[in-house]
Parts: C-alpha cells; sequence; structure tokens
C-alpha cells in the first residue's frame, strides 16, 4: 500500500498525512519512504532549483515524519530531514562559513500553535513583545560589510557553509555596495527574491525562446542568484529585502525593531515589520498580512513571528535546527468555487495547444481570478472537466490560478481538445509519451516568432545581428511571414527601420547571404522539428545526405538508424508530411540556401569506431570544438557515460561524469593526449 501512494506522491499527499500510526513496524516503514521523498525533493529544491513537490506538500510530508518521531522516538535518525537545515552548497561556487549559523525557523499552521509558542516563550520571558513580519519566498543569503564596504556574499547552504555568490549579488540593485556607517564589522541576513513583475516577464522570454519557463518566483530567483555569468543574474532583475543583523561590531542594539530601522537608515531595503505588544496583537498582524498578501510585490508563503528583545532571544536559545523565539506561521492555500464558462484554447510558441478555463470571477489571495490553465488533455480526463462545472480554485504558490477538483457535474461531456489548430487549422498531432497536443506547422502565426528566433540563433543558421527584438520588428512591420522570407529582405527595407542604418542593415545582409552556405545539419537543427537536436540533425544529414532524401523517407528507413528511436522518426516524418513545411523548405531551397551535407569525416580515420564522452572545461579547446574533431577522424561523440564508450575526454571540473568513467575502468584522456590521439 505504502509503495503505491509514494509512486503517485503529489496525487497521494493528504492520504499519506492522514495514515495512522499505531503500528511501529509500519511507522518505520512510512519513515523510510518519507525520508526518500523529502530527500530528493530537498535536493530539487535547494540544489537545484526545480522541485517536484509545492511547500504545502512538503510541508505535509515533514509534519508527518516529525509526527512518527514524536509518537516512537527510537525511530528518530540522527541524520533525519527534520534536523538539517536547507541545502548542501554547490562545488561550483567558493564555499564560505557562516560565523553565525543561519537557521531555519520551526512551521507552524494553526492559531492555536502560535498560542502554544506563545505559552512556551512567557515560561522563560514573561513580558514578551514580538515583531511580526511577511515571510518572503526566496533564497536567503548573508551580506558581510568591513569599514562600511560589501566584501561576500553567500547563500544559506546548509545553514553552516554556504556558495560565495558576492559577485552575482553585486549585480542586485537593490544591494548597497557601500553604507554611510563604516563600523568595523556588520552581516546582515535578507532574502533574495524575484518581483512578480520581473518574473512574469522571465517567463514571457523563456516562453519566446521556446525553453522550459520557471516554475515559481522562489526557483526563478535561487536559480538566477547561482548563475555561473553574474551578466545574467543582472538580466533577471532581482532583488532582496533585509531581515536579521547576524553580527554587528562597533555599535550595540537591544531590540531587533532598532536594528531594522538603523538598517533602513543605511540604505538597505528592509522587510515590512510591526511591533506587537501580545500574541493577540501579533496573530491580528498576522491576518492582516494574510489578507493582504496577493498586494505584495513579491511572493509570500507566511509570516514570521518573532521575539524583538535581543537579550530574551538569548535567554530563550536555539535547538540544532530553530531557534526557540520565532516560528513561521504557514498562509494554507487558499480555495473557493466557480462555474467553468468557457473553456479557450491558445497555441504557444513551441505549438502545443494550451486549454484555459474562464469561469466566474472570485476573490483568491487579494486578486479577482477568472481563469486558470488546464494543460493538457491528461489533465482534463482525470479531473473530469467540462464547460458549465462548477469547480473549486486555488492559487499554487500564491500566484497561479489552478483548478483542484470537479465539485458539481454538468450535464455536458468531459472536454476534448480539437483535432485541428484553432489558429492556421493544421492538423495537430500527440507524439507518444508526450502529454502535449501540437500543431506542427512552422508557419503558424501563433508560434511564429519563436520560430523565427530559433531559425536565426547561433547553434542553428547563425545569422549573425538577427536576435530576437529585430526578429519581432521584421514580423511587426510585415517584412517577413516566416523564415524563408529572411532570404528576401532587402537593405533599403532594414535600413528604414528604427536603431538601424545603411551600415547595419549592410551587414544583416551579408550575415545572411552568409548563412545560405551553412551545412544541411544546421538548416534541419534550424528548422525545429520536435525531438531533433544538433546531434540528431547531423546524423540525419549525414545519412541521407541531401534535404529531399529525408522528404521522402519512410519511418522504416528513419527507425533503423542508428541512435533513432520511434519518437524522434515519428517526430521527423510527421514534420515533412506537413504541406506548410513542404512549402517553407521549397522557398529556402528557391532563396539558394544549402540543402546538401557538407560533413566531412573519415570513415576510415584514426576514431573511427571509436565513442567519445567530453566533459568538464578543457585548456584550449570547447567541446563543440573537441567533438567536431572527433567527428571528422571518423569517431562518435556521445553525451553521457555507458558501456559503448571508448574514452571519456576531460577537463576541469570533470564531475560524476569521470567518476563514472574511472568506476567502469573507461580511458580518460587530457586534451594533450587526445591531440596526440588524433
Amino acid at each position: 500500500m505504502l509503495k503505491e501512494l509514494f509512486s503517485n506522491l503529489n496525487k497521494n499527499i493528504e492520504k499519506i498525512a492522514a495514515l495512522p500510526l499505531n503500528d511501529e513496524q509500519q511507522a518505520a516503514d512510512l519513515r523510510d519512504m518519507l525520508i526518500t521523498a523529502i530527500e530528493e525533493n530537498s535536493v530539487l529544491y535547494y540544489d537545484l532549483d526545480s522541485p517536484s513537490l509545492e511547500d504545502w506538500q512538503y510541508d505535509r510530508l515533514m509534519n508527518k515524519l516529525k509526527e512518527i518521531e514524536r509518537l516512537y522516538p527510537s525511530l528518530a535518525l540522527e541524520n533525519s530531514p527534520t534536523k538539517k537545515v536547507g541545502g548542501s552548497p554547490s562545488s561550483v561556487f567558493k564555499k564560505v562559513a557562516h560565523q553565525v549559523q543561519m537557521a531555519s525557523l520551526q512551521d507552524v499552521f494553526s492559531k492555536k500553535e502560535l498560542l502554544e509558542f506563545d505559552s512556551k516563550v512567557r515560561e522563560t520571558c514573561l513580558d514578551i513583545k514580538y515583531s511580526v513580519e511577511p515571510k518572503i519566498d526566496g533564497l536567503s543569503v548573508s551580506l558581510f560589510y568591513e569599514n562600511g564596504i560589501l566584501t561576500v556574499g553567500s547563500t544559506r547552504g546548509d545553514g553552516f557553509i554556504g556558495e560565495d555568490v558576492t559577485e552575482n549579488l553585486k549585480t542586485i540593485k537593490s544591494i548597497p555596495k557601500e553604507i554611510p556607517c563604516k563600523i568595523p564589522l556588520l552581516e546582515v541576513r535578507g532574502e533574495v527574491y524575484m518581483p512578480l513583475e520581473s518574473f512574469k516577464k522571465a517567463v514571457e522570454k523563456q516562453e519566446l525562446r521556446g525553453e522550459a519557463p520557471f516554475k515559481n518566483p522562489r526557483n526563478a530567483a535561487a536559480g538566477s542568484l547561482r548563475q555561473k555569468d553574474s551578466a545574467v543574474t543582472r538580466e533577471r532583475e532581482l532583488s532582496i529585502l533585509i531581515f536579521n543583523v547576524q553580527r554587528i561590531e562597533g555599535m550595540e542594539f537591544s531590540l531587533h525593531s532598532k536594528q531594522l530601522e538603523f538598517l533602513k537608515e543605511q540604505g538597505f531595503p528592509v522587510v515590512p515589520f510591526f511591533k506587537a505588544d501580545s500574541i493577540a496583537s501579533a496573530i491580528e498582524e498576522i491576518d492582516r498580512i494574510g489578507s493582504e498578501r496577493g498586494s505584495y510585490p513579491f511572493d509570500i508563503d507566511g509570516a514570521v513571528i518573532k521575539a524583538d528583545n535581543l537579550d530574551e532571544r538569548k535567554a530563550l536559545g536555539s535547538t540544532a535546527k530553530y531557534p526557540k523565539w520565532a516560528v513561521a506561521f504557514k498562509y494554507p492555500p487558499e480555495q473557493k468555487e466557480a462555474v467553468i464558462l468557457d473553456i479557450e484554447v491558445n497555441v504557444g510558441r513551441t505549438g502545443v495547444l494550451t486549454p484555459t478555463a474562464v469561469f466566474t470571477p472570485i476573490f483568491l489571495s487579494g486578486t479577482s481570478v477568472s481563469r486558470a490553465v488546464l494543460h493538457n488533455q491528461d489533465f482534463i480526463d482525470e479531473k473530469g472537466i467540462a464547460i458549465g462545472d462548477s469547480v473549486l480554485v486555488r492559487k499554487a504558490g500564491e500566484i497561479i490560478p489552478e483548478i483542484v477538483s470537479v465539485t458539481k457535474k454538468s450535464q455536458n461531456p468531459t472536454y476534448h481538445l480539437p483535432e485541428s489548430c484553432p489558429f492556421c487549422n493544421s492538423p495537430v498531432v500527440r507524439e507518444k509519451d508526450d502529454a502535449a497536443i501540437r500543431c506542427i506547422n512552422l508557419s503558424c502565426p501563433a508560434q511564429l516568432l519563436r520560430s523565427i528566433i530559433h531559425f536565426a540563433s547561433r547553434n542553428a543558421m547563425n545569422i549573425e545581428g538577427l536576435g530576437e527584438a529585430l526578429c519581432e520588428t521584421f514580423l511587426n512591420e510585415g517584412l517577413i511571414k516566416d523564415a524563408s522570407d529572411i532570404y528576401k529582405l532587402q537593405k533599403s527595407d532594414i535600413a528604414s527601420l528604427p536603431k538601424m542604418g545603411e551600415k547595419s542593415a549592410g551587414n544583416l545582409i551579408s550575415a545572411i547571404e552568409k548563412s545560405k552556405q551553412n551545412d544541411l545539419w544546421q538548416l534541419i537543427f534550424g528548422l525545429g522539428i520536435r525531438n531533433i537536436g544538433q546531434k540528431a540533425a547531423k546524423i540525419l544529414a549525414k545519412t541521407f545526405e541531401s534535404m529531399d532524401n529525408i522528404m521522402y523517407a519512410s519511418i522504416d528507413e528513419l527507425e533503423s538508424i542508428e541512435g533513432f528511436g520511434s519518437i524522434m522518426s515519428e517526430s521527423v516524418y510527421s514534420f515533412f508530411k506537413n504541406e506548410k513545411n513542404l512549402q517553407l523548405i521549397n522557398e529556402l531551397k528557391e532563396s539558394g540556401v544549402n540543402m546538401q551535407n557538407q560533413q566531412q569525416s573519415d570513415a576510415n580515420g584514426n576514431l573511427s569506431g571509436l565513442t567519445f564522452v567530453i566533459t568538464g572545461t578543457l585548456p584550449t579547446l570547447s567541446r563543440e570544438e573537441a567533438s567536431k574533431m572527433v567527428e571528422s577522424s571518423g569517431g562518435k561523440v556521445s553525451s553521457s557515460v555507458s558501456k559503448k564508450t571508448s574514452y571519456l575526454l576531460a577537463g576541469e571540473k570533470a564531475g560524476s561524469k569521470l567518476k563514472k568513467a574511472q568506476d567502469a575502468g573507461i580511458p580518460v584522456l587530457t586534451e594533450q593526449e587526445f591531440l596526440k590521439m588524433l
């Protein structure tokens, strides 16, 4: 039963949380499965910034584990997730040891638990006063100032060791790089977040590029701050709110609230805070924050209540994981009922048909809501959604409206997505093992901009100077309607556009002309065929030698290619069965774009029959250059280490692939040894 519940974890969270704990052996089995699920999601959340569970689901699992450990103390393991803080610091950044532990807070979920917290606090501090603050959902960081100058910025990591992300933090405009008060030492703690407006813009850009969008602002902030390239962090428009002084030398304070006022004077953006004389006043403020959470420009997942007096904090102390002088109140997901009035279907820039429910307006988390994405046909079928149904709606992560369940069925049948594209009327396809239904017409107006941007990109047709903004301008001005029109552009048309001119127009025309000579695989990749990346495009070009041969290849011929499975073969076959795609290719051919394979490979070369995996940073070669050298000498390049791997070419920071190769006894080459082999 337990395995069955955990095999579909997201769906069975409430069932797992409600499991009885009457038997110690059953509790031990449940503990083991809970620990596995919690640790897996902790890695996804803290280290990879891509959680599979929502916060409330993770909290349910953690609370169930705490319940087991409370009822059966002998089952509490020394390394239990209930005793850990955050994630492990990444090997990408230098490590920073925290002089003051960056502890997490104990979560509470009811007014009763808040009153219990207050009772325990007043056992030590009778006349306690609190500070109440919204709990920003972002990435916790430390900022260290010496004589008023920011010198080190780090992530929380596991609470004791974090990551040095100083250069990335310096790109955040709201962080002061220097403060007026030149005290010897000041360390503050804050939460880096992505403002909701910035989050929306970032997601729009990702969709435009055909990338997987961020799941929520917290993951967007964490992923943006932990970039190797600080320029990427800068463009994500992050911000910060400071909520604590970790260490200070040269000044003394008795109250947390006075510290925050001092930080405000120094130019720090400080978390909004409210001073409460009693637990009743604190609870009123928590309710107020909850009622207004939809109006904040940042995402919050609760409110924090903490002792204001710093001496009282010392008297109360801490556990190994939590301070005893503070708790975080987590707001329950707000849910309301609505009636579905219609289901609209949009086509995304990658061709995916996305259904959206339009329902009677309801007020959720501070905003009026009347629409929710239904994701795909599987989601609709699973919940049995039809127009006219009454449904329960909530905001996932307090931001994105979603339908939880159908509460009252109408007489209408379950909704089914159309069999043709609502924008261009082309037939839609659903590939094996893919939940999405797609329009594969490259000239479909709904996905045209994304297709053209990809076509012109560096790894495809590599048309230098033709970026996102210019592609959009050409479309808006009516100068192009598909990728083939790029080759019909006139210098005079381009020169007359804003921010262009004769020289810029001439350079772009030259780049467009140059791209006509590109190899066939670049064109194949540029067409944006589903499931066909650069490697697959090269294989297709080598195998069939010309675009015409690929266009008329059968499913059997495609599936016979080594490394091609049924999904890739079906994608290629379906693409070339679409008349509008064939028309596009014919127009490209008429414009003089190369349609023949030009890859030079020596089947009898000294790397013939060998398979290489390339990992890490090589001293002088890029991975792309090394890959070309392997292929031009008759070898193959693979992305993963397996039994078929002949050699691993490894540079600095080679990571897990190096260990896997060493464990399997696969020879490991340096760049120098590789060049000698050539």
